[in-house]
């Protein structure tokens, strides 16, 4: 129901935009011009969350694995599979909007504030960065990289401590994180209002160009999308695991289909456990373990999805991708990816750090958000599907006796 209402208010935005845009009519230019406050109101507000929320949920993520010396083979196997799979897929999703781009007509998007670019670090300087040396002030400045990598060292710090201690804070962490995700709603319901503000004023100024624009980031998120499933996870199936992509296919329809219609790979757990061990025969022990870890943490299509929108943002604001930028790009997402909040668009929203990398506006979002129920259902399914490849695969990799300090890093 929300993503409809959402939707209602990229639509009326662009309503508006348009006939401004083609009738010159001075009320609608009005209406358009007036709302902008709207607008930066609803970025205001999700400025203000980003950061507390990032934190928190990587906190939680991080620490909730337990000691990373003891994790067991399955654990330490399925971890390098997932921080080395989402590498490629942001690449994909970078590349095939990149060339999807040249067929996106020249648009001129309005003034903002947040258009400044940042000066591109050496390679050293940006490694530096990366530590903070004061962990408060990267928060009030906005520098959301140095913060979630202090996040993450103190999370891991806290997963070597002993069980009293480290749920404390563990309980604690995820205690804010879901009231921050409460927040999250809240600004969610205004959003149809907001975007609205954002949406009319932009395609007054621009036109039909910014909707051809919109209808090519969805294609192009499509093509990347299978292009991921095609060159990575269905060849690693075949060669590896021994399941042929038709079986594999076969296999998770059900999954795909929950995670196509609900947009959760939460929802598609169940379903997910049992076709994963009867269809595709892998050990209980594996899939208990596996299905719900990747449903919390290993999200391929997301990363894709968020690398593709970033250069499309990017493209719309005219903030020209420079190879250490593309770095910058490419850290921070695999990053948020790894942690994405279980709320509506959540993909969306979490892209701020990486947006800041590269000094792209985020009220950007805001034509993300309007058209990101077709990317969610479409970004879901690989989710799912890339959870039960790497499933498969561990399972074939590990041995029929997996180590019991393995299952200790799920929630």
């Amino acid at each position: 129901m929300l993503n409809k209402i959402i939707a209602l208010g990229l639509v009326l935005g662009l309503i508006v935009g348009l006939g401004a845009a083609m009738t010159d009519n001075s009320i609608l230019h009005a209406i358009a011009r007036e709302s902008a406050p709207l607008g930066k109101l609803f970025i205001n507000a999700i400025k203000m969350v980003v950061i507390p929320l990032v934190v928190s949920v990587i906190f939680a993520s991080v620490a909730r694995l337990g000691d990373p010396s003891k994790l067991g083979k399955i654990g330490g196997m399925t971890l390098a599979f997932y921080w080395i799979t989402l590498i490629p897929a942001i690449i994909i999703g970078m590349v095939v909007m990149t060339v999807g781009l040249r067929f996106a007509p020249d648009i001129e998007m309005p003034a903002a504030e947040a258009t400044e670019i940042p000066h591109l670090q050496s390679l050293t300087d940006f490694i530096v960065s990366l530590v903070p040396a004061n962990p408060f002030a990267a928060a009030s400045n906005g520098a959301l990289l140095p913060l979630i990598v202090f996040t993450a060292l103190v999370a891991a710090a806290t997963g070597t401590l002993d069980a009293d201690r480290r749920e404390r804070m563990i309980t604690a962490a995820e205690d804010v994180s879901e009231a921050l995700i409460k927040l999250v709603w809240w600004i969610l319901y205004t959003a149809p209002i907001g975007i609205f503000g954002l949406v009319a004023p932009a395609t007054a100024l621009m036109g039909w160009s910014l909707i051809q624009s919109l209808g090519i980031f969805i294609v192009c998120v499509f093509i990347g999308l299978v292009v991921l499933m095609a060159v990575l996870f269905l060849p690693l199936l075949l060669f590896i695991g021994k399941v042929g992509p038709g079986k594999f296919i076969k296999s998770t329809m059900g999954a795909t289909s929950v995670a196509f219609s609900t947009t959760s790979t939460a929802a598609a757990i169940p379903v997910s456990l049992e076709e994963t061990t009867k269809n595709l025969g892998v050990s209980n022990t594996v899939a208990d373990l596996l299905i719900p870890l990747g449903a919390s943490l290993y999200r391929p299509g997301s990363a894709l999805f968020q690398g593709a929108a970033i250069v499309f943002l990017a493209h719309i604001f005219d903030v020209p991708i420079a190879m250490g930028a593309a770095g910058a790009i490419i850290f921070a997402t695999f990053l948020v990816s790894l942690t994405v909040a279980p709320v509506p668009s959540s993909s969306v929203v979490t892209m701020a750090p990486a947006l800041q990398a590269i000094g792209v506006p985020v009220s950007g979002l805001a034509f993300i958000l309007g058209i990101d129920r077709i990317p969610d259902m479409m970004r879901t399914c690989v989710n799912v599907l890339g959870q039960i490849s790497a499933a498969v695969l561990i399972d074939t990799r590990s041995g029929p006796d997996p180590s019991p300090d393995a299952v200790s890093t799920t929630e």
